[in-house]
């Protein structure tokens, strides 16, 4: 890539092609050899760190100043906003929904001799549903990349209509493993990851006031869709519950169709990707290919390595509150008619902290924005060690309304990270495979959690355990601009040195009187 970028601004030279007629190439002056020997010479010594710095910034220079390219910062991508809400809102309202699908499978399964097992077996709809958003998440990021956003969304939303429609066909639990739990979490991975790529096609200065609306958005489903599934339940039943929610699907499918990319492709032609596979030998365009579809050059930036591994630690105990506190209310304060509204006071002010992280995001240069999560997660892991320190349930609705502010500022700033971390065309790889690392600790943080309350016979230790792993990563995404900062000093400082010794060979070899590469600039 950084071959055929310098072979474009080559041909782009003034100095031979210019505004003036075609003329015959001059041979290579003194001037010329000595400064291709002293390029040579430092990309040697330089090795193949340089090597992916120059693919990066040549892949810079494609987004950016090479093609001049600028996303509209609005127009049509207000439409593309509204559909990724309706997107985030839709899947994420059926996933946080689930208490209320869980009651009515296991009333749907009523009647005969009851399995002692049954709690775990309805349980392990939702679970199969919520892990695969996360573990499809990097198989995801290479469909996205390859087939493009517009139809690898319509043809997840496609997949988790037909889940949840085929859900209401049958009453068994195994079949409703693969309807809900596999068809639809699969689907609603292929149809959720890229309603956030989409967003950096259409966006660049509002990019995170964009992401604050979707996910901010998405919250008013978070919201309503418990009351609004418990209403329509008592009334049609289960099996015409998911059919209805089905047809949030549906809409999705036609939203999709908006997710068009606009963001330049890369400047290398259809030919010379032909002829590069056609000179290697069988082994070598296996590997390319490879290469290719499972994309791991994220993983080089130890900058995104540090904030991926930070984010992985901290999602440990981050569930552990939305899955655990509603049992914990029961038993603690023996409420059971209102720890509804915990749900609802954990949506609203998740809402009010997506819209207010991302315009304050916007304001902020660069990877400072990191500091925004670093701060939800130190508050998140603080109020995870508050909650049994509450003594009436009043306490524990003021620490719900702060996670929900450490949930929203958390979300929204995610995808502006990822692209100021690998940039936009690598956007969609670095979210996947960051998604697909947090499906692990957050699908076994809440189990955790629930053993520690079988052996202890209450919540009080799994919550203040539940609040150690976010403060760690805060702790570690904290260095993340440090480092960056220390890599670009250094990358400005080994820049400086190559100019000098480059200006260094061309003064030598253009001051001599009568040069050859003196009369060709001439």
């Amino acid at each position: 890539m950084w071959d055929q970028l310098l072979d474009g601004l080559r041909s782009r030279d003034p100095r031979g092609s210019g505004g003036c007629s075609p003329c015959p190439s001059p041979s290579p002056s003194p001037a010329e050899m000595a400064l291709h020997k002293q390029e040579q010479a430092v990309s040697e010594a330089k090795g193949p760190k340089a090597e992916e710095d120059g693919e990066a910034a040549g892949a810079r220079g494609l987004q950016g100043a090479g093609l001049g390219f600028q996303p509209p910062e609005g127009g049509f991508g207000w439409i593309v906003v509204f559909a990724a809400t309706w997107c985030n809102g839709s899947i994420f309202g059926i996933q946080n929904s689930f208490g209320i699908l869980y009651v009515m499978l296991q009333s749907d399964l009523g009647g005969g001799e009851k399995d002692p097992t049954l709690e775990f077996k309805t349980a392990l709809v939702g679970a199969l549903a919520m892990g695969m958003i996360f573990f499809c998440s990097p198989i995801v990021s290479i469909f996205t990349d390859r087939i493009g956003c517009r139809t690898t969304a319509a043809s997840g939303a496609a997949i988790a209509f037909i889940g949840l429609l085929s859900s209401s066909f049958t009453k068994s639990l195994e079949v409703r493993y693969f309807t809900y739990g596999i068809l639809f979490g699969c689907g609603s991975s292929f149809a959720f990851q890229p309603s956030l790529v989409i967003l950096g096609h259409y966006f660049k200065r509002r990019l995170g006031l964009a992401n604050g609306i979707v996910a901010g958005g998405s919250c008013l489903f978070s919201m309503s869709l418990p009351f609004f599934l418990k209403t329509i339940g008592s009334t049609i039943g289960l099996a015409h519950t998911f059919q209805v929610l089905s047809a949030f699907m549906f809409i999705q499918i036609l939203l999709s169709l908006t997710f068009r990319p606009i963001l330049p492709p890369s400047c290398d032609s259809h030919h010379d990707r032909q002829d590069k596979l056609a000179s290697r030998n069988m082994k070598q365009q296996c590997g390319s290919q490879m290469r290719k579809y499972f994309n791991m050059r994220v993983f080089r930036r130890q900058t995104y390595r540090i904030w991926a591994f930070g984010i992985a630690t901290a999602v440990l105990g981050y569930f552990v509150p939305y899955v655990h506190l509603i049992k914990y209310v029961e038993e603690e304060f023996k409420e059971n008619k209102k720890e509804w509204i915990l749900l609802v006071c954990l949506g609203a002010t998740s809402g009010l902290g997506r819209l207010v992280s991302g315009r304050i995001g916007d304001c902020i240069p660069g990877l400072k924005k990191i500091f925004l999560q670093v701060a939800s997660f130190m508050l998140l892991g603080l109020m995870c060690m508050m909650i049994p320190q509450c003594q009436a349930f009043e306490g524990v609705i003021v620490v719900c309304l702060f996670l929900g502010l450490c949930d929203g500022f958390f979300i929204t700033i995610m995808a502006p990270i990822a692209f100021e971390l690998v940039g936009p065309m690598q956007a969609s790889q670095a979210i996947g495979y960051l998604l697909g690392l947090m499906a692990i600790p957050m699908t076994a943080g809440p189990p955790i959690a629930g053993y520690l309350h079988d052996y202890f016979g209450n919540y009080y230790l799994a919550f203040y355990l539940a609040g150690v792993p976010p403060i760690i990563g805060g702790l570690v995404l904290s260095v993340v601009p440090l480092i960056h900062q220390r890599m670009l000093k250094k990358q400005q400082m080994d820049s400086g040195k190559d100019k000098m010794l480059v200006s260094e060979t061309v003064m030598n070899g253009e001051l001599l009187p009568g040069c050859p590469a003196t009369e060709a600039h001439v």
